[in-house]
């Protein structure tokens, strides 16, 4: 039996607003990410995830949905996103779109109709509640919102609280109440019907909070984020954060999807820890088909941090569960700079991200090394930057995580000319470009290099492609390579053995092998050397895949 495809693919993530403009507006569109489906195709990605484009206010730059069925026009139009997903399909290429499901805009006409009084017919379709004090104007708990600040806004018209789990102007849908779950699935069946082939589900893991808004969120001594997101602002989110009924509703999610053909699937954004998380794959694995891991999005760049990866991957998502290889999106910093922008060690991190276990997951611009942009928080258009207006430059800059997301949605960069080809020369793009080195990390120059950071992604991808247990094998540590600067590891199948060795080291690295053992991907030549010699060097951050002839 054929294993589904998206337990085999490669995700490339698509942040449709800086990839390319089309019409001149300094806005990417959907024409754009049309105009690049060649490179995607050829660099060797088998799925895009696309950020949201439908209708929107732009609050929050698409993650506030003002109509789940419409297309913000600086994107396109309906039309385009047909061409789009058909175009997509027939390079070989699936489509994961980006659904919020937790929360809408607060223009959208749910909510407005919702905030008029307490008995319209749409006044429990988001979580409402009577606030605290004599007046009610005291929110009803402690509970904040993921990123920043009380969770709880006041609606004059009702004389009542509204939760929300992210921005002020973001509602949470009540989805205790079967005509708001039932509304949200039918825009799941509405996309899949356009040929969606999955989605992408944005903070599924706040979805249904605790019914009792008596209950208070303990303390905690964290203000910003800890790195699984599960405190902040002085509390433990046990309330708000990976209630039990989440999981339920994966499956629910989960087989609304399987009622389409083509193995649909979705992934989900979820935090906390991984005996919590795992929840949302179900027992059985009937829940989501993947989360997002996000340990490797704050790495540290030594061989035992990636072995102790493998181990607490394989002991919480053995096969047939498949795990998720991310280092960045938009809302995180780029991994270059974890890396402080060194290109061979942003090779070596492709290689792992390429032949570990599970579905890697590469956010646009990473394949060519794209740096963050160094963007002053006078100058910053994200909210949540205006949150934390107080938090200075250079506080901000040694933090783990970004204030200012715009700092990581710059526009990509397919050429050293002005704006990097992204948009016409004369017209401003939203956001300026990445800080430093356009000269090299750009798509143009570097497909003229075979030895570019974009060049090491394709040949990766090439060879994952080849090899069946670079895409489903297992992953075991080597019993002796492994030492303080080198880790290797095999991947294997019923149909063949892998040895995968990284140096980690800044000096070149003599390793021991096994007989019988063939180099079919080297870092240095991206080619496959061959050596019946007993040993090799592995060079400073060189990695060499190797494969069993017996």
């Amino acid at each position: 039996m054929t294993a589904a495809w998206w337990k085999n693919t490669s995700i490339y993530q698509i942040y449709p607003r800086s990839y390319q403009d089309s019409n001149g507006d300094g806005i990417g569109d959907l024409q754009g990410i049309i105009s690049r489906l060649d490179y995607i195709a050829e660099l060797g990605f088998e799925t895009i995830w696309i950020s949201p484009f439908f209708s929107s206010p732009q609050g929050d730059f698409g993650y506030d949905i003002s109509d789940y069925y419409g297309i913000a026009p600086e994107f396109g139009s309906m039309a385009d996103t047909e061409e789009l997903i058909a175009k997509a399909h027939a390079k070989g290429l699936k489509v994961v779109l980006d659904m919020v499901l937790n929360h809408t805009s607060e223009k959208h006409p749910w909510f407005l109709e919702s905030s008029l009084s307490k008995d319209n017919p749409k006044a429990d379709w988001y979580l409402w509640h009577d606030g605290k004090g004599k007046d009610g104007k005291k929110p009803p708990n402690n509970w904040t919102s993921i990123p920043a600040g009380n969770g709880w806004q006041y609606s004059e018209s009702r004389g009542q609280w509204y939760f929300c789990s992210f921005l002020p102007f973001q509602p949470d849908l009540n989805y205790r109440n079967p005509e708001v779950k039932e509304a949200m699935l039918s825009v799941l069946r509405f996309w899949l019907q356009k040929g969606a082939d999955g989605f992408r589900l944005d903070i599924f893991n706040a979805i249904f909070i605790d019914p009792d808004y008596s209950k208070k969120n303990p303390f905690s001594f964290h203000w910003f984020p800890t790195k699984d997101m599960m405190r902040a602002r002085f509390q433990k989110r046990i309330h708000t954060i990976n209630h039990p009924d989440n999981f339920a509703f994966a499956k629910e999610v989960r087989s609304v999807v399987d009622e389409f053909p083509g193995d649909r699937f979705l992934v989900g954004e979820v935090f906390g820890a991984h005996p919590v998380v795992r929840n949302y794959l179900g027992e059985q694995q009937e829940g989501l088909n993947l989360i997002f891991l996000f340990d490797m999005t704050l790495f540290q760049f030594n061989a035992n941090f990636f072995r102790n990866q493998i181990e607490t991957y394989n002991a919480f998502y053995p096969a047939p569960y498949v795990p998720t290889f991310v280092t960045g999106n938009h809302d995180y910093k780029r991994s270059i700079g974890r890396v402080r922008g060194n290109l061979t060690k942003a090779a070596l991190l492709a290689v792992l991200q390429m032949t570990f276990r599970g579905v890697p997951v590469c956010y646009n611009g990473e394949e060519i090394g794209m740096l963050d942009a160094d963007i002053d928080k006078k100058e910053a258009l994200d909210p949540i930057s205006h949150a934390y207006w107080w938090v200075p430059n250079v506080i901000r800059k040694l933090l783990p995580i970004p204030l200012n997301r715009d700092e990581v949605r710059t526009p990509m960069q397919w050429t050293a000319e002005k704006h990097a080809g992204f948009c016409p020369n004369n017209v401003k793009p939203w956001l300026p470009l990445a800080s430093g080195d356009l000269a090299s990390r750009n798509v143009q120059t570097q497909r003229q290099n075979d030895k570019s950071l974009h060049a090491t992604y394709t040949s990766l991808l090439k060879l994952r492609k080849a090899h069946s247990a670079l895409q489903s094998g297992s992953q075991s540590l080597h019993p002796i390579l492994n030492s303080k600067s080198v880790l290797a590891y095999w991947r294997e199948d019923k149909t063949e053995t892998l040895l995968v060795a990284c140096n980690f080291s800044a000096k070149s690295t003599t390793i021991k092998l096994e007989p019988k053992l063939e180099a079919i991907w080297s870092s240095v030549d991206h080619l496959t050397p061959k050596s019946d010699s007993p040993s090799t060097t592995l060079p400073p951050f060189g990695s060499l895949v190797l494969k069993s002839t017996t």
